[in-house]
């Protein structure tokens, strides 16, 4: 038998290595970027076309490379980064894993122009699949321009799994986010087809961050710092009122990379406890400084996950600091005994002695005798009174024996008597004598809604069956743009991210459809004027934040998913929560609509919305 075992092509090495570093068009940035900071550059611009799709471009003014450097960067495991196993836990650096931009020009097409400060003239390298094109010497400025085109031409399969380019973009953004803030000493812009996205100059890190965020960002933050032998933690977190349902606003930061890691996300969760609402999740930009040879930073091939070497002490250390931090901060209660003014003791009575108080009493009171003034007195108190004449009690029966008489029949006072008549309440069974087809309902718990049909009993989940009724509205309301908008008498004005701006973006025709009415937009901030009819204005804001949480998680890309995403978000949103109490008309209305729906079993998201027991199942309980 023949060997089967053979080596594979650089060229296919290469592209199955591609399958781990560049999953989308962010991946490719991520690298990009971590290369141009790796280089020292104080200036990164980075350049988006078609969400990455048809170009991606960084420029940077960093110390470029070689003729020798540019061309041997492109191979595979070539890295400036280690030269021994020895430094993979000591590293410092970003890139170190030598096989990024061989991964990127085996399936992009990626032209390289390249100066150091002392070379009169720079490198421009070609490559289309791992094949080296040309190489040729150019005029460039100091630094590094590398652009990556038409990414996964080569391999159709892959590009086909790419999203929209909203949803491409956004991870992109995601990408950009986290290692702009890691750098606040670096100056990075960002253009997407010729417009510019983000411009952050060089700044500290809480400038960054509004900078990212928007300037309403600055009033949200609270400081945290906590220096230790193990570990160096410093950023902000979020104040509780302004938690939101979405985890977009989350990053740690070890070393100047960023990480997930739900180990310590349960930290910063602890030391919230009991200040958020119910499902909201508190904002932190947190940034630990630890030994290089603490962590292991290579266990994930996207560096985002990385393993430290005493979990718990560093789980404690940072609830404690933000615990420490919320009550410095009089952001969390605290067990306070502060001075109050009205206590202190005035400053003329600072030398006095205190005086003990005397009773005088008067002798000669006595309350029985007539025409006498009594007294009682203390120590700045007195008080008198005059005792009425002892006939003065037989007024009280004057009249009292005509009143006393029992009217007459025929008497017009007996006929003007009235009664008061018993309010008749509901009753939760049918009488006889009620009409056919007519229903009794009876809220149970503030929950169900139990009505009756010929075959027995319906019992209605009340939240869950208004979930349907407002779904199939707002559906019908965003198809045929019929929906009926409230006008609000003050605007609201709402601050988003320019990232939660632009996913409102791509469903704003459908909101505008249920009802909503946009006003001006500006920076970090947009208007509403006009709300659905089924809405409530203290609601907006959170039923907007919850549409976003359901975008990001669920990243629809077709119109008619987003349509179906939005009608669902809104209707989980408005729909009448458990524990609302409903009037009879409600309840009548809530089961008669439920049951006018064209699905009325289950709700949007297929959970059942009522449940029969027929008569016969009612008497085998008997």
């Amino acid at each position: 038998m023949s060997d089967i075992i053979q080596l594979l092509p650089d060229h296919v090495a290469n592209q199955i290595a591609a399958g781990e570093v560049v999953q989308r068009p962010a991946s490719v940035v991520k690298e990009l970027l971590e290369n141009a900071i790796d280089a020292r550059a104080t200036t990164i611009k980075l350049i988006i076309k078609e969400a990455g799709k048809t170009l991606i471009q960084v420029i940077d003014d960093g110390v470029g490379m070689s003729v020798t450097d540019a061309r041997l960067s492109f191979e595979r495991h070539a890295t400036s980064k280690i030269k021994s196993a020895e430094d993979l836990f000591e590293l410092n650096t970003k890139g170190f894993r030598g096989e990024a931009l061989a991964s990127i020009a085996a399936i992009a097409h990626v032209e390289l122009k390249t100066k150091q400060e002392v070379d009169e003239v720079g490198t421009e390298i070609k490559i289309e699949g791992s094949t080296v094109i040309s190489q040729e010497v150019c005029v460039t400025p100091k630094g590094t321009s590398i652009s990556v085109k038409n990414l996964f031409y080569n391999i159709p399969a892959r590009r086909n799994f790419l999203k929209s380019n909203a949803v491409e973009l956004r991870h992109i953004i995601d990408e950009f986010h986290r290692v702009a803030m890691a750098h606040p000493t670096i100056k990075f812009d960002m253009y997407h087809n010729g417009s510019e996205v983000f411009n952050l100059p060089i700044s500290n890190d809480r400038q960054r961050i509004v900078n990212i965020f928007g300037g309403k960002t600055n009033e949200k933050l609270v400081p945290i710092k906590e220096e230790t032998d193990l570990v160096t933690v410093h950023g902000f977190v979020g104040k509780p009122e302004y938690s939101k349902r979405t985890r977009g606003e989350q990053f740690f930061f070890v070393n100047n990379r960023f990480i997930k890691s739900p180990y310590l996300n349960h930290a910063v969760n602890a030391s919230f406890e009991g200040l958020l609402k119910d499902k909201a999740f508190p904002s932190y930009f947190i940034y630990l400084q630890v030994d290089p040879k603490s962590v292991d930073i290579n266990i994930h091939p996207t560096k985002t996950e990385i393993k430290f070497e005493d979990e718990h002490a560093l789980y404690a250390i940072l609830r404690s600091t933000i615990k420490h931090s919320l009550g410095q901060f009089n952001v969390a209660p605290v067990l306070d005994f502060n001075r109050d003014a009205s206590m202190d003791t005035p400053y003329d009575y600072k030398s006095k002695q205190a005086q003990a108080p005397t009773i005088e009493v008067d002798q000669s009171f006595n309350p029985f005798k007539e025409g006498t003034t009594g007294s009682v007195s203390g120590k700045g108190y007195t008080s008198s009174y005059k005792k009425e004449s002892a006939w003065n009690w037989e007024n009280l029966y004057v009249g009292l024996e005509s009143e006393m008489e029992a009217p007459k029949r025929g008497d017009s006072k007996f006929s003007t008597v009235e009664f008061e008549s018993e309010e008749v309440t509901g009753s939760l069974f049918e009488s006889d004598d009620k009409k056919i087809g007519h229903h009794t309902t009876y809220q149970l718990k503030r929950k169900y809604i139990v009505t009756t049909i010929k075959s027995g009993m319906v019992i209605i989940n009340q939240h869950r069956a208004h979930q349907r009724i407002l779904y199939e509205e707002l559906l019908r309301g965003i198809t045929m743009a019929s929906a009926v908008s409230q006008q609000l008498l003050f605007p609201l004005k709402l601050s988003f991210s320019k990232k939660e701006l632009a996913l409102l973006d791509t469903v704003k025709e459908q909101l505008q459809n249920t009802g909503f009415v946009f006003g001006d937009q500006n920076i970090g901030e947009i208007e509403i004027t006009g709300i659905p009819s089924v809405v409530v204005e203290k609601e907006v804001s959170t039923l907007l934040e919850q549409l976003l949480s359901d975008l990001e998680n669920e990243v629809p890309d077709t119109g008619f998913s987003q349509t179906d995403l939005l009608a669902k978000s809104i209707a989980k949103s408005v729909a009448i929560r458990t524990g609302v109490e409903l009037a009879t008309e409600q309840q009548h209305y809530m089961a008669n609509s439920l049951f006018a729906c064209t699905e009325p079993t289950v709700t949007p998201d297929n959970k059942p919305t009522f449940i029969t027991l027929t008569v016969d199942e009612i008497d085998k309980k008997f």
